[in-house]
Parts: C-alpha cells; structure tokens; sequence
C-alpha cells in the first residue's frame, strides 16, 4: 500500500462496511460512514506497516492489515488479521484469498507462528471465509458498540507455517 491508495482503501473499507454489516449494525451508522474522513484517518495512520492492497486493472479492489496481536489473553509474539475487505463487487473473485496468502506469508515472515482475527458472530458469509482459510473459533466473544447497538464478535485463529529461507 502506498500513500496515494488511501482514498481508493477508504473507499473499499467503508463500502465493505456497508455490505458486510447490513442487518448487522445500525443502518444510520452504516449510511453516515464517509469515504473522505475514511481516507483523512489512512493518510493519518499510514506507515505503520502491515497494510497490503489488491489490484485489479491498476484499481485498489481490496485492503487487509495485519501486525502483532492486540489481545492481552494471548501469548506474546502472536499475530492479528485487523481487518480484510474486498469491494463488493470484487467479492468472490480470489481478491480475500490473495491478501489473505500476503497476510500470512507476512506475519510468517515476522516470525509468527500463530494468526488470531476477529469476526462479526453474525457475519456467515465472513466467517465461512476465515474456516475455509484454515481459521476455527478459539472461544472468545466479545461485543463492542456501534451507532448505540452492541456487536458480538468471535476470535477465530490458525497455525502460520514457518517462512522458508
């Protein structure tokens, strides 16, 4: 990812939201989100690393980022999936495996062995994704706010084979 795809992330993020999330979160949160303070908050964060893009024809069709684990209950040295959108209308098409391969083969490269991510519960369409990637539920469930509503989410997570040198 460079500088100059922000705007393009922003606009896969915050349509990915729209998708996936519908029926899921509040409507008026989902319909408020704005690609402009989306893109402003990337240029914000950028260089941080972890943050990969999928092209199609020169276009950003998809966005995932990656680093080590937020989670306080996990051992250290862990890795995470922050966060893995295709545009919608790139769904289906090899983009979330293609960044989820760069994801991984990453994070295995940084020497982790283990990749933890966190998903919508009611999100079927993500969460048979993440299985089919190699990913299982490891038990943990939260909820966090959204636009006043809460939104349970799972942890899922797998073994990353080691980077071949």
């Amino acid at each position: 990812m460079t500088l100059d795809d922000c705007d393009a992330v922003a606009e896969v993020r915050v349509r990915g939201w729209q998708f996936a999330y519908a029926g899921l979160m509040p409507q008026t949160y989902l319909d408020a989100m704005s690609v402009a303070r989306d893109a402003a908050r990337r240029r914000e964060r950028f260089g941080r690393g972890g943050e990969l893009v999928a092209e199609r024809s020169g276009a950003v069709v998809g966005w995932a980022c990656h680093g080590p684990s937020r989670d306080r209950d996990v051992p250290p040295g862990e890795a995470e999936l922050y966060a893995l959108y295709a545009h919608p209308d790139h769904l289906s098409t090899g983009v979330g495996r293609a960044l989820m391969a760069a994801c991984l083969a990453g994070a295995g490269a940084a020497g982790h062995a283990v990749m933890r991510l966190w998903v919508v519960e009611g999100n079927a369409r993500a969460r048979r994704f993440y299985e089919r990637a190699g990913f299982t539920p490891d038990g943990a469930r939260e909820a966090y706010e959204v636009g006043g509503a809460q939104v349970p989410e799972l942890r899922y997570v797998r073994g990353i084979r080691p980077a071949v040198p």
